[in-house]
């Protein structure tokens, strides 16, 4: 708390809590009642002060929890590159736009294509075909059959990936991936300690 900045709020927050004790002597109430009186006062003067004092750190806790909730927690996105901490999981995860819908996908340099499960798919309107062969995929539940669709766009922050290609399946379960097909559409991406580094 810096004491120079807020020394004027203190000053008139003691002030206005002594016009209100001369206030309510001047009325002559009890002794009792004016103590009371005079205490919930000053306890809601002391709790509005600190509220104010200390609103930089309860913005940047309100920050963190929109973070958590939105999904986008651990990520920075500017105009030159995306910056991911890795999570407690032990995982990269991004939150994109996809045809304007957010999806939060998890980056899996293991995964050939980008993976989407059918009701996410569906949700975010991705053009998946209808006809055709399924593409048979080995995952860690063992082999899954997929269907190849086409993302029309995929946005993150101010950055647009154009017709990226995805595989989607009923037996995905909850977990979207970006596979090596999107890192392949970045300039470069790298991992330093505990950060991964998109250049878009």
């Amino acid at each position: 708390m810096n004491f120079i900045e807020d020394g004027p709020s203190l000053i008139w927050g003691v002030v206005c809590i002594l016009l209100l004790i001369s206030s309510l002597a001047a009325r002559r109430l009890p002794l009792g009642y004016l103590a009371k009186a005079g205490l919930a006062w000053i306890a809601i003067f002391a709790a509005l002060f600190a509220v104010f004092s200390f609103r930089y750190e309860f913005i940047g806790i309100w920050e963190r929890v929109k973070a958590d909730i939105s999904g986008t927690a651990g990520q920075s996105i500017t105009s030159e590159a995306i910056a991911l901490r890795r999570q407690d999981d032990g995982h990269y995860w991004l939150q994109v736009e996809v045809n304007g819908t957010p999806v939060r996908f998890m980056i899996d340099s293991g995964a050939t294509f980008t993976a989407m499960n059918a009701n996410t798919a569906k949700d975010a309107q991705v053009e998946v075909e209808t006809g055709g062969y399924p593409v048979m995929l080995g995952t860690a539940n063992g082999r899954v059959a997929a269907k190849r669709g086409i993302i029309s766009s995929l946005k993150i922050g101010p950055h647009v990936i154009g017709n990226h290609r995805v595989v989607v399946s009923e037996n995905f379960g909850d977990t979207n991936v970006l596979g090596m097909n999107f890192l392949d559409a970045m300039k470069s991406w790298k991992v330093e300690g505990n950060v991964m580094i998109l250049q878009p």
